[in-house]
């Protein structure tokens, strides 16, 4: 449609709405771009002006009752700033919260609960936000929602869950409980949670979380398997500590470490990767003492453990095994070994004891003046209460200088029962 304009006055006219019509819109712009400005200045004077020029915009109320409440310490006058946010924008969960911590200053519980819940159901799972609400909750002495909220804070941060734990533990100490409703089900919070069990010796606790850890059938550390077995030989949890061990073998990737009627020594032959923990080999070095697996010396496969003496003063060598055995039963037990130039009274050897109660159970020869694979061997019977051996390399006798070079291979210890049935 074409508008005739041959006449002065609507030439006029037009000009007088095109002005108008670009006033307006530079008004509205100015007013945008001013309000925008002033709102990120941090003084009372801007932020009220972003206010003034945008009374619509939620994020600038909020941003005054910021200020309001952390500046000015004038929660009354946040209150206000806030309300406005909420009323323009009800969905932004963080304006409730802030608004809630302003009635928590005041006093206000009713009001402070009202604006949490109207927080939680703008956003549910930030973590920060459950954490505050599980905060209040427990003040009030609503310890199911409290716990709930606690549990959104372990689903969504990675970092929250040994604060969460510590504390859903302090208020409900009742682990089938916290299992059941609280704990998420994923293996790094369980295993965080094994963890703080373990610092505070709840053992029946932590085999209840290590069962749940072990039904998800999902990959583990090692390290984890090695933390809690240590725990549970140090609380002479034995039979627990064997089971560990077992489900270690396909939870940790550690089927060929167990042990079997055949040899109830791990990795006795050393062809493999010595772990240090668990029930494989466990050792620590020093400067007078070095072990290495040596490729160039072997008994019966194709590797063999050296080690290096030079000592002015060793009880052993620093490296032994603990064996889970049973009560009152007998074994033999046998190794080869190869010595080179052993110098010092005595020298080392093998032995074998309860490792609770140091009671002695086998004790090799001296283990020198052998330039070839020589073999030691003996049984023994177990005592009515012995459930745990520790297998070590000691010094006898103990305290004195040392030093040559000694390799072990193809240490194995069997039941007697066992190579009967062979």
């Amino acid at each position: 449609m074409r508008i005739a304009l041959n006449s002065p006055a609507r030439k006029i006219s037009l000009v007088l709405a095109s002005l108008l019509f670009l006033a307006g819109y530079l008004w509205f712009a100015g007013r945008e771009l001013g309000g925008a400005y002033f709102s990120t200045r941090p003084d009372l004077a801007s932020l009220q002006r972003a206010v003034r020029w945008q009374p619509g915009n939620a994020d600038y109320r909020h941003r005054l009752g910021r200020y309001l409440f952390l500046v000015q310490r004038s929660p009354d006058a946040a209150v206000q700033a806030y309300r406005a946010a909420v009323a323009l924008d009800p969905h932004q969960a963080r304006y409730w919260f802030d608004l809630a911590g302003a009635y928590q200053l005041l006093g206000n519980t009713e009001e402070q609960k009202a604006a949490l819940e109207r927080g939680l159901v703008a956003d549910p799972t930030t973590p920060d936000l459950a954490w505050e609400a599980g905060n209040f909750y427990l003040v009030q002495g609503e310890t199911d929602k409290a716990l709930r909220e606690f549990r959104v804070v372990m689903e969504s941060d990675p970092s929250m869950p040994p604060v969460a734990l510590k504390l859903c533990w302090r208020v409900r100490p009742d682990i089938d409980a916290l299992l059941r409703d609280v704990v998420p089900r994923t293996p790094a919070v369980y295993a965080m949670f094994l963890d703080f069990l373990l610092g505070q010796k709840e053992t029946a606790a932590a085999a209840k979380v290590w069962a749940q850890l072990a039904q998800l059938r999902q990959p583990l550390p090692p390290s984890l398997a090695f933390l809690y077995i240590r725990y549970l030989v140090g609380q002479r949890e034995v039979d627990q500590a064997r089971m560990v061990w077992q489900q270690a073998a396909t939870l940790c990737g550690l089927s060929a470490y167990q042990p079997s009627s055949e040899n109830l020594i791990v990795n006795g032959d050393f062809s493999l990767n010595v772990l240090n923990g668990g029930f494989d080999w466990q050792y620590h070095q020093s400067k007078e003492v070095s072990l290495a697996l040596d490729p160039t010396q072997s008994h019966g496969g194709h590797r063999s453990l050296l080690i290096t003496f030079d000592a002015q003063k060793i009880d052993d060598a620093g490296i032994g095994q603990l064996v889970p055995v049973q009560p009152s039963t007998g074994y033999d037990f046998s190794a080869y070994f190869k010595a080179d130039d052993i110098q010092g009274a005595g020298g080392p050897r093998f032995a074998i004891q309860d490792l609770y109660t140091a009671a002695p159970y086998f004790t090799s020869d001296e283990l020198k003046n052998a330039d070839f694979w020589k073999e030691v061997s003996g049984s023994f019977t177990t005592g009515p209460d012995t459930r745990l051996l520790l297998l070590r390399v000691e010094r006898e006798p103990p305290g004195m200088p040392i030093r040559g070079k000694l390799w072990i291979d193809t240490v194995r210890l069997v039941g007697q029962e066992q190579e009967q049935e062979q």
